[in-house]
């Protein structure tokens, strides 16, 4: 039977991507306690890296809110395996850290990572709020324009 959460996805009509493997020497997730940390995901389209380039040069703010959206989506296919399929464990998204691939000189990573955020919203209504970190980097793994990393509060 669905859940909450997983109603709500079909409400939207959210279909979550399926979760990626690590490209490196780190863990996708780790919880402690109470509190479940997604690894930084990527932008990916049918499985290769999406949005390649530079926010302020070759991709502009709604495409790179867009591909913040589609790393949130992959936040979640990861939260799904770690809770053992069930998100409605989580009880609140404490934080996220976007990073923004970006020439030295763009002024808006927020309006980027907004793109998660508001996905998280849309999901999760109030338990959606959360702190945030929007960072502009010089290179991001594959030549992605965006990065988000997470943490959420489960139960």
């Amino acid at each position: 039977m669905a859940g909450t959460i997983d109603a709500r996805l079909n409400e939207l009509g959210i279909e979550l991507p399926p979760a990626s493997t690590p490209g490196g020497n780190y863990v996708p997730f780790v919880q402690t306690g109470n509190l479940l940390f997604i690894s930084g995901q990527v932008p990916m389209v049918d499985g290769k890296p999406a949005w390649i380039g530079h926010l302020g040069k070759d991709i502009s703010i709604e495409e790179g809110a867009a591909a913040a959206r589609v790393c949130a989506l992959a936040i979640l296919a990861q939260a799904k395996i770690a809770l053992g399929g069930d998100l409605d464990r989580i009880t609140q998204v404490v934080k996220l850290t976007g990073f923004v691939a970006c020439t030295p000189d763009f002024k808006d990573p927020p309006k980027v990572v907004n793109g998660a955020s508001d996905l998280f919203g849309e999901v999760f209504g109030d338990a959606g709020q959360h702190a945030r970190a929007a960072v502009g980097m010089a290179s991001l793994p594959s030549g992605v324009a965006v990065e988000v990393e997470a943490v959420f509060e489960v139960a």
